[in-house]
């Protein structure tokens, strides 16, 4: 885990790219790029939400 993920984000997102001058190979390489990040951001879910289930399992009030 990097610090920066401690980190509140701060200030606005970045605006949208301009790709009106991006080839089509560049689109789907960029599509490719945000797939393979969407996929990661996922995994990350999917492990925040585990660790929280298990948490839950060993704190559960009986």
């Amino acid at each position: 885990m990097d610090f920066e993920d401690l980190e509140p984000r701060k200030g606005k997102p970045a605006p949208p790219k301009d790709l009106s001058g991006w080839s089509v190979a560049d689109l789907e390489a960029y599509i490719a790029a945000l797939e393979a990040e969407i996929g990661r951001a996922r995994q990350s879910i999917a492990a925040k939400q585990a660790q929280k289930a298990a948490a839950d399992l060993f704190f559960r009030k009986s």
